[in-house]
């Protein structure tokens, strides 16, 4: 933003340290109201009500500037080897073309990031990445894996088009073959002359498509091309939903999950090949962490009392019995389900479905109950239609 528009009163200051998007100038173009910083990066939060935000998504379709999901890209003749050395799932049977939601863990097992790895050639990877350093890991283990990989960030920058009515949107924008793609599926496009990438994958629980921009400098017109298309087919400039996530029990790095969190915790034994035999960083650390059984547990909680707005800024104690057994990650009013919901992590005693604790929230205690999660859609029958 130049000195000129600060002048005019937007009330936004944005600093060198912290990177512009490719798509930053005409999100503010189309009503960003709000920005926060991930992956080093500003990323718009705010286009008005998150409720109607979430009625827009649910209902028709929205556009979101996620350039944030920084791509770690991998190559080289040794680069299968080495991203199956960054992570427990399985990857010998994933085809060019191909995505699949992955963990990345250290030497004890924790959570570095939970990115959606793209496998582009044989040997050449992209991790769309949460809001770790991740390349830095990467790096540093390759340092010493004595692998012929490199490593770097490309010019690739997403956008999302989720909601119902974003396969129409990507067809009028595109045409038929990318409308057409199948789940956790990617095709390179030509948008002329721009290269894109376009993925029917997304963080929403919803049908949706991410487009990989791989040259910033379209980013405006990219995404005036699918506003100009897609409003008049109901899409809607927004932000990735909190209440959405939340009511698909999408986890959150930070939020949800860390270092201090491993994959058995949350349940995410589907991410773990620990009986193959490959070997990945963390492998042994976890086998014993499975022999020995985790110590707490990610759970669905409805929280009663009044609704509230937004949703939690810190971790919320969950009490049982005058003790503390956990705490809460993540905390939403859904509009849609008309119930206070929530992500926490509680010791494995406390996880089984309907018992009772109390959460300490802002609001002051609140009754909890163990339910069942996804909260909406267990199936995700949304997604994958």
């Amino acid at each position: 933003m130049t000195h000129a528009e600060k002048r005019k009163g937007t009330g936004f200051s944005f600093g060198t340290q912290v990177r512009k998007s490719p798509f930053t100038d005409a999100a503010l173009k189309w009503g960003a109201k709000g920005f926060s910083v991930y992956n080093h990066m500003y990323i718009p939060r705010d286009f008005g009500d998150p409720v109607q935000n979430f009625w827009n998504l649910v209902n028709e379709a929205i556009l979101c500037d996620v350039a944030v999901e920084r791509q770690v890209e991998i190559t080289g003749p040794d680069a299968a080897r080495f991203t199956q050395l960054l992570c427990p799932r399985d990857l010998s049977t994933c085809a060019v073309g191909q995505c699949k939601y992955v963990l990345l863990t250290d030497q004890n097992g924790g959570v570095i990031n939970d990115p959606i790895l793209l496998r582009l050639a044989e040997n050449h990877f992209w991790l769309s990445i949460a809001d770790s350093d991740v390349i830095l890991w990467a790096k540093g283990v390759a340092t010493h894996a004595g692998l012929d990989v490199e490593i770097c960030e490309p010019d690739v920058s997403p956008l999302q088009l989720q909601g119902p009515k974003s396969r129409d949107i990507l067809r009028a924008a595109f045409g038929d073959a990318p409308a057409d793609l199948k789940y956790y599926r990617f095709m390179e496009y030509d948008w002329n002359g721009v290269p894109l990438i376009i993925s029917r994958t997304g963080w929403s629980s919803e049908l949706g498509y991410e487009i990989f921009l791989r040259d910033g400098r379209a980013g405006s017109e990219l995404w005036q091309h699918l506003m100009g298309v897609g409003e008049p087919l109901g899409l809607h400039p927004g932000h990735t939903s909190s209440i959405r996530r939340i009511e698909g029990a999408m986890l959150s790095y930070h939020a949800d999950m860390d270092l201090s969190v491993n994959p058995l915790e949350l349940g995410m034994e589907r991410l773990l090949d620990l009986d193959g035999a490959f070997q990945f960083i963390g492998k042994e650390a976890l086998l014993l962490e499975r022999d020995r059984g985790p110590r707490r547990l990610s759970v669905g909680l409805e929280i009663g009392g009044a609704p509230w707005s937004g949703s939690n800024t810190a971790r919320w104690p969950v009490v049982r019995d005058g003790r503390e057994v956990g705490y809460v990650t993540s905390a939403i009013h859904s509009p849609r389900l008309n119930k206070n919901i929530a992500l926490a992590l509680v010791e494995t005693d406390c996880a089984a479905l309907a018992q009772a604790a109390s959460v300490e929230t802002e609001f002051g205690p609140r009754l909890a109950t163990v339910v069942p999660k996804p909260f909406f859609d267990p199936k995700k029958s949304l997604a994958t239609r």
